[in-house]
């Protein structure tokens, strides 16, 4: 906000801001919670409280309870990742900013085990445990490594860009032919996803430009993870009903968001 010679605070817009200033307000709790506040209010769980479940056969309720476990497995890979990447940012507004996705990660792994309880599941921790694809649990373990190892730039890059770009392509996916309460709840976290998205590729964008030496450390980084990325991305397109040219889609759309950091 800017404040005028009679003491009126205005919006400002982030653009007019010159590169340091647009960094300190966009990565700023204030910036946060501006942003959420206009697209959480009025919500309950994520989703409007007016809308009413919709009847379903056993078979679809089974799959739509193992694609949200699923969900559950990346939100909390992303919830322990940003809260452990705090502590090695290298800076005040990259720990700031990874401070507010801590709570949209938290936020996401609520309302996804909200959503299991509306569908009946008791115990929605050991329906996750048993239901978590194979693939996305060897996803969080390496991205866990990674912080832990205190290796920065891989660890956003596997973080804010690749799981980012894979929920944010499947969630808008999802959301499209999803059920109206689903499709509500996915609708606020993709708008969260945007967010870190940007985040990660804006830190990397900057590195990369000033240490190029780090791209092949990244490039072994996507090596590893792309065939996890893809194998937990099919499986889930299968459960949601995707056609195969969807699929396809969602695949070179992942790729492609990985791509605008220079990684073919």
């Amino acid at each position: 906000m800017a404040v005028t010679s009679a003491g009126v605070a205005t919006p400002v817009d982030v653009h007019d801001l010159d590169y340091d200033r647009f960094l300190e307000e966009v990565h700023s709790f204030e910036f946060w919670f501006e942003a959420v506040s206009g697209y959480l209010s009025g919500l309950a769980w994520g989703h409007r409280p007016d809308l009413v479940e919709p009847a379903r056969t056993a078979e679809e309720r089974d799959r739509l309870v193992t694609v949200l476990c699923n969900y559950c497995v990346g939100e909390t890979a992303a919830l322990e990742g940003a809260s452990g990447l705090v502590a090695i940012a290298p800076n005040r507004l990259a720990k700031v900013f990874l401070a507010t996705q801590v709570v949209d990660e938290g936020r996401h792994l609520e309302v996804f085990h909200h959503r299991l309880r509306d569908l009946g599941v008791e115990d929605p921790e050991s329906e996750v445990e048993r239901r978590a694809s194979r693939s996305l649990v060897l996803f969080r373990r390496r991205l866990l490594e990674l912080v832990a190892g205190k290796d920065w730039e891989a660890a956003i890059f596997a973080q804010n860009v690749i799981l980012e770009s894979l929920e944010f392509a499947v969630f808008h996916s999802h959301a499209a032919g999803a059920d109206p309460i689903t499709a509500d709840v996915l609708q606020g976290v993709i708008r969260d996803e945007r967010r870190h998205i940007g985040f990660g590729e804006n830190e990397l964008g900057r590195r990369l430009a000033t240490a190029p030496h780090i791209r092949a450390r990244l490039g072994q980084t996507k090596k590893e993870l792309d065939h996890l990325v893809l194998d937990s991305l099919e499986e889930t397109s299968r459960l949601i009903g995707l056609p195969r040219d969807e699929q396809d889609r969602l695949g070179r759309l992942y790729l492609g968001s990985v791509e605008r950091l220079g990684f073919a």
